[in-house]
């Protein structure tokens, strides 16, 4: 993470940054109050809270395997599993807004490139038990312990694949109709952020979502949003500094929307 150009995106975000008196758009300001601004205590919070609290305790040392934004090449470290938990996991905030969008808007097809030790897909997957959470992994060691996380959380509806991104994402794609729900968090670089993103967007439809996390984590991260906003398929945008949110619904007109959160 390039730390002073996070610090200065972060300025920028504050002064920006808006609530529900600010946004002109019946969609978003639904949205905004029903989902981003929601307290309630949903039962799948605990649960889930529960197994990270035990990984944050887990001092296992793992070979974690990294793919290098998306390449063949691997480079390894050996790290323990509370490290790892503290280090990459989504934070209780931010994963439990992906619970409520898609508790809100029920997405049937859910597709996460990036599973960690799978809290953030357990937070998709909990939400609605109808749906189906394809998940990417390309590290063996830490895609075992999502694995047993899982069976944990009792959750039979996540569909857990091991591999490069690179490889896998077009395996998935061609055996789809079409993406609900798609949450990029597996690479933090500008190209293959938006090969995924490209590839992705052929099987996206009016009613799709797509989550970008960590865009503003480098220079090249905020370029890859900046063009996926430009992107003309893409209407609506919402950014919460953390994670940015895409919406391709045909009767709205574009609008950027920089939020509270």
């Amino acid at each position: 993470m390039d730390k002073l150009f996070f610090a200065i995106k972060y300025l920028n975000y504050r002064k920006l940054r808006t609530n529900a008196h600010g946004i002109h758009s019946p969609f978003v300001f639904d949205l905004y109050n029903k989902v981003f601004t929601n307290k309630t205590p949903f039962y799948a919070y605990s649960q889930i809270e529960n197994i990270r609290k035990e990984l944050l305790k887990n001092d296992t040392k793992i070979i974690r395997t990294d793919l290098g934004a998306g390449s063949s090449k691997k480079h390894s470290q050996v790290r323990s599993v509370k490290d790892i938990t503290s280090a990459a996991a989504k934070s209780p905030k931010h994963a439990q807004l992906l619970f409520r969008l898609v508790n809100f808007f029920q997405p049937q097809t859910i597709l996460e490139i990036g599973t960690s030790l799978g809290l953030s897909t357990m937070y998709l997957a909990i939400a609605n038990s109808k749906s189906e959470v394809m998940s990417i992994e390309g590290c063996p060691e830490t895609r075992k312990i999502a694995l047993k996380n899982f069976k944990e959380a009792g959750l039979t509806n996540i569909k857990s694949l091991e591999g490069n991104f690179n490889s896998v994402l077009p395996d998935i794609l061609s055996s789809v109709k079409k993406l609900d729900l798609v949450f990029f968090d597996g690479n933090h670089k500008k190209a293959p952020t938006l090969s995924y993103f490209l590839q992705c967007l052929e099987k996206a439809h009016n009613e799709s979502i797509f989550i970008f996390d960590d865009i503003y984590w480098s220079k090249e991260m905020a370029q890859a949003w900046s063009e996926i906003k430009a992107h003309p398929k893409v209407t609506v945008t919402i950014d919460i500094f953390q994670m940015g949110i895409v919406f391709f619904r045909a009767e709205q007109a574009k609008q950027h929307f920089v939020l509270t959160y």
